[in-house]
């Protein structure tokens, strides 16, 4: 194994691992698979990738087995309560895979607040997050773990209610449930190990952070093209979202006219370009960025 390397650890299958593989490949990796589909190679950068149980994932991170890990903040939370003496640090949001862990019931049951909960036995893959968030509001519960299919345990009489990941809410309709509670509201996470990793591998980690940061730039950035009277620049500057000082040049045979580019840190809007077409606008193109380096 070439200690040089970096070891970056994600899940194996599902949307996080779907969207972690888009966000390397944004970030200009070329990966190549493995026959065994455990271990992946990345081309033209220092990187592996080690592809794991999401619930795995904390804990190799923790040991040092993973320089790196992408998981779940739920996942990465519940971990962290259950193992104080295993810890590793949040480098970065990464704003995708978002979802919530929600408390659900029968859907033909009244609920009122929590205090309805007291007394009840609730279903969950998530017991520490579940017991934390009951604990806040001084409820006491009984809490059944449950590992995979929570949704279907009060039909079975296992539960009076569950506590799982919603995303669109979905499978909760097909099981009859409605959701009443959200207690923790989850994103995917870039996690490092706190074992030193050596200056090559440190060096590596800041080019991949680098590009990271570019990649979610580039999320929501537009660079924006129009022409303008220079009598309309100050109002015309003040409507471009989130942008910071923009190019200004003279037309060519026009006079009193400039073009102005700029790159917008926020959505460009239908309102914002009527906006700045009423301030005196012309010829106005929004134009996505693909590559960003920030």
């Amino acid at each position: 194994m070439d200690k040089t390397r970096l070891r970056l650890a994600i899940q194996k299958s599902g949307r996080l691992a779907e969207d972690s593989f888009e966000l390397l490949k944004l970030s200009g990796l070329k990966i190549q698979p493995n026959k065994s589909g455990l271990f992946y190679r990345v081309k033209n950068f220092p990187l592996d990738l080690l592809l794991v149980r999401d619930d795995d994932i904390p804990g190799f991170v923790a040991d040092g087995v993973a320089d790196l890990g992408i998981v779940g903040s739920n996942v990465f939370e519940e971990f962290s309560l259950t193992h104080a003496d295993k810890q590793s640090n949040t480098l970065l949001p990464l704003g995708f895979s978002k979802c919530t862990l929600n408390i659900a019931i029968p859907s033909e049951q009244n609920y009122n607040s929590m205090a309805d909960l007291a007394g009840k036995n609730i279903a969950t893959s998530y017991p520490q997050i579940l017991s934390k968030a009951l604990a806040a509001k001084n409820i006491t519960a009984n809490i059944v773990e449950m590992h995979g299919a929570v949704e279907v345990a009060p039909k079975l009489g296992i539960a009076d209610a569950i506590c799982d990941i919603v995303s669109s809410g979905a499978t909760l309709e097909a099981n009859g449930l409605k959701s009443v509670e959200n207690i923790f509201t989850s994103q995917a996470l870039l996690l490092k190990t706190k074992s030193q990793l050596g200056p090559e591998k440190e060096q590596s980690l800041s080019r991949l952070l680098s590009r990271i940061e570019g990649v979610q730039a580039c999320k929501e950035t537009k660079y924006i093209m129009l022409n303008a009277p220079q009598t309309a620049l100050p109002e015309i500057t003040k409507l471009l979202p989130g942008a910071d000082a923009p190019t200004v040049m003279p037309l060519e045979g026009q006079n009193g006219a400039v073009a102005i580019h700029a790159v917008c840190r926020e959505s460009v809007f239908w309102e914002t370009m009527e906006n700045l077409r009423d301030a005196g606008a012309t010829s106005i193109l929004v134009l996505p960025i693909e590559k960003m380096m920030v």
